[in-house]
């Protein structure tokens, strides 16, 4: 394992993320905390189910559907050819880990409602995995934030599979837990409906260092 570490310095961000994605369930069963000392791009890789199918960019298609005007069904070509915004940003685990300055890609979630248009009675949305158990959800004032998008590239390349790819949302100022991986699905409908972690105790509005109880500096 510290060879592998060493290698991933030396070589190069490729080799890193190869190596981070060996020791991550390592790292989860190590009562010695001797992983800890391995160099990784300091994300940990969380999935609430024992396999997540792999999504090809011929495969994916996320829609958009409910309280809208005009549902969409955008394949990852179509995301791609829409104007895309880039952010770097910290991202923030509420569990207390932070990976700084993290180069991301994609559509702005707001350009996406406009294009499907919202109802009136729609004030929130209902965002579900393809892992088909996360679901997570903001209100439709949040989804309109300038900092969430639909990512398409984080950490200079494509959304890897294990960091929630081909697509996934990134809410630059919520903890982690919003930015939802394996991205299939958004819904508008009329009301919040708590997502799989606030299900078990999170908050609901989950801005990073004003809730769950922490007071992390703002990414």
């Amino acid at each position: 394992m510290l060879g592998l570490g060493a290698l991933g310095v030396f070589v190069g961000a490729d080799v890193q993320r190869g190596t981070d994605r060996f020791v991550a369930p390592l790292r989860e069963n190590d009562p010695t905390g001797l992983t800890g000392l391995l160099p990784s791009s300091g994300f940990r890789y969380y999935s609430v189910v024992s396999h997540v199918p792999t999504m090809t960019a011929a495969d994916y298609v996320l829609t958009v559907h409910g309280l809208v005007d005009r549902p969409l069904r955008l394949t990852l070509d179509d995301l791609s050819r829409l104007p895309q915004t880039e952010l770097v940003r910290d991202f923030q685990c509420v569990t207390g880990w932070r990976v700084p300055d993290v180069r991301w890609t994609g559509v702005r979630l707001a350009a996406l409602l406009d294009a499907a248009g919202p109802t009136p009675a729609a004030t929130a949305l209902t965002f579900r995995s393809f892992d088909g158990a996360y679901d997570e959800s903001l209100t439709l004032e949040q989804a309109r934030h300038p900092e969430v998008l639909v990512a398409l590239t984080m950490l200079g390349g494509p959304v890897t599979h294990d960091h929630g790819g081909p697509v996934r949302l990134y809410v630059a100022p919520m903890y982690g837990y919003k930015s939802i991986k394996w991205l299939g699905e958004i819904e508008l409908v009329d009301a919040v409906a708590p997502g799989y972690w606030e299900q078990r105790g999170y908050d609901v509005d989950a801005w990073i260092g004003q809730s769950n109880g922490r007071d992390d500096e703002p990414v």
